[in-house]
């Protein structure tokens, strides 16, 4: 009865970090990122039973429960990894990987009975998550917009593109020689959203300019 009496003391570390790792992960399931309540709460109880087993799991004999702290911090970033991917030009899932990986902090703050320490840090983790998604102010994240654009470069029409499209360079180039000229292929990024009609309009007004294509990241 007594051990049973213990281990329940020790299930509750388990049963808080289930709660805070579900709290976690329900936010990041609002904003429909790639890791979401299932992936945060088995995160988060798994560390925790991992710190309780590494803590109390082996009766009177003396264990180093670092040892499996920094097995599971290591373990958790090849978790983060594979939640990590490259799509278009940008990388997505940094932010989620994070999140799982602190998420195993809270879970192995929850198991070593640091209750208080695990419920502050899922406050803050969440506060950080909420406060980051805020588009305004000094929180605003610029939306990039990705251009082709092939023209003809007799002078200084390069220079010319760029104040256009208000850049300082190119993303990549490649020029191609012709028997009337020499013709660049460009790929550039601006933060200036451009309708059909002013691409139309910069065509018209400026006849070196062969094509353009919108290639907007979805």
């Amino acid at each position: 009865m007594e051990q049973f009496v213990l281990e329940m003391k020790y299930l509750i570390g388990v049963v808080i970090a289930l709660a805070l790792g579900f709290a976690i992960g329900f936010e990041r399931k609002l904003r429909s990122k790639e890791a979401g309540i299932r992936t945060h709460t088995i995160v988060c109880v798994g560390a925790a039973l991992m710190m309780v087993v590494s803590k109390y799991g082996f009766g009177g004999v003396q264990a180093d429960s670092a040892r499996v702290a920094a097995q599971i911090v290591s373990g958790i970033g090849f978790l983060g990894a594979g939640i990590i991917m490259f799509r278009g030009q940008k990388m997505h899932g940094l932010t989620t990987a994070a999140g799982v990986w602190a998420t195993a902090g809270v879970g192995m703050a929850a198991g070593a009975g640091l209750y208080y320490v695990a419920l502050g840090s899922t406050v803050i983790i969440i506060f950080i998550q909420f406060i980051f998604h805020i588009n305004r102010g000094p929180f605003r994240t610029k939306k990039y917009y990705q251009i082709n654009i092939c023209f003809k470069n007799t002078d200084d029409e390069n220079t010319k593109v760029k104040a256009i499209f208000g850049v300082t360079h190119f993303n990549s180039l490649t020029i191609e020689r012709k028997e009337n000229g020499t013709v660049y292929h460009a790929l550039l990024n601006t933060d200036k959203e451009f309708s059909s009609q002013t691409l139309n309009a910069i065509m018209e007004q400026n006849p070196y300019i062969l094509t353009i294509e919108r290639c907007d990241d979805n």
